[in-house]
């Protein structure tokens, strides 16, 4: 963990409230992982007070791009950041995806923003794998397909896709590879990843999932981001034991 000012290169929106943010730091690029995040102060102010957590997307060179959707104060002045403004970042923190493991099908499940850890997986992931993306959303304008591979795509109101929810859609896909050659990784809203570990874990499919919080330190001093653990005789953090999880882990 690193504690750097990084160089705004760019700010686009990719889509209706969906920002990119690339941002100069060639320390952090070079240590970040798949799933990690960095905490960003978004101005020099006192306001507003707590850093950002922010997963990073990808990973190009000595630029490092985190994806987000305008929900609040802290996006609203990220989205109007300008090129060369200056960004205080702490990171790489936290536990990333383990995608090195035995497996053969890599199965994405990102829900709406939940996609933005998975242009920097799909790239890590070693090429003999074959990757399926399912990104799901509440309509067609929350689907995030940036940087993914091989996406099958499902909305709740039916606007893209299979008409129903992304576990709903998995559950009807998931016969198609096999069991003991398959690892989900997923990201997304907490219902969305309750629902998919009891399905996984009752069907026995290996699966990561990655979780948010709000934190305000982002490296365990605070104990603000706890979860429960399965197999704990304590309180999880997302920051520090997280934010990756093996699903049968936590009870979200």
């Amino acid at each position: 963990m690193i504690e750097k000012n990084g160089i705004v290169e760019i700010v686009e929106e990719i889509q209706n409230g969906v920002f990119l943010l690339k941002v100069k730091s060639v320390q952090i690029a070079k240590e970040a992982k798949p799933g990690q995040f960095c905490n960003i102060k978004v101005n020099s102010s006192l306001t507003p007070l707590l850093r950002r957590p922010f997963s990073i997307c990808d990973v190009e060179n000595d630029v490092v791009t985190f994806q987000f959707n305008h929900v609040g104060e802290g996006t609203k002045i990220l989205s109007r950041k300008k090129k060369g403004d200056i960004l205080n970042i702490i990171g790489p923190l936290g536990n990333g995806f383990n995608f090195l493991s035995d497996f053969e099908n890599a199965i994405i499940v990102a829900g709406g923003i939940g996609a933005a850890p998975f242009p920097f997986l799909t790239k890590a992931i070693p090429s003999d794998k074959k990757i399926v993306s399912f990104c799901g959303g509440r309509s067609k304008d929350d689907i995030i397909k940036y940087k993914l591979e091989n996406i099958i795509t499902s909305t709740d109101d039916g606007s893209e896709g299979f008409h129903g929810n992304i576990v709903q859609l998995l559950e009807s896909e998931i016969e198609k590879y096999d069991k003991t050659k398959t690892k989900i990784f997923a990201c997304g809203p907490n219902p969305m990843l309750r629902a998919l570990s009891e399905f996984t874990i009752k069907n026995g499919y290996e699966c990561e999932i990655s979780t948010e919080s709000a934190m305000a330190c982002g490296f365990g001093i605070c104990q603000g981001c706890n979860v429960e653990g399965v197999n704990s005789d304590r309180f999880l953090l997302v920051c520090k034991d997280g934010p990756v999880f093996n699903a049968e882990d936590v009870r979200l």
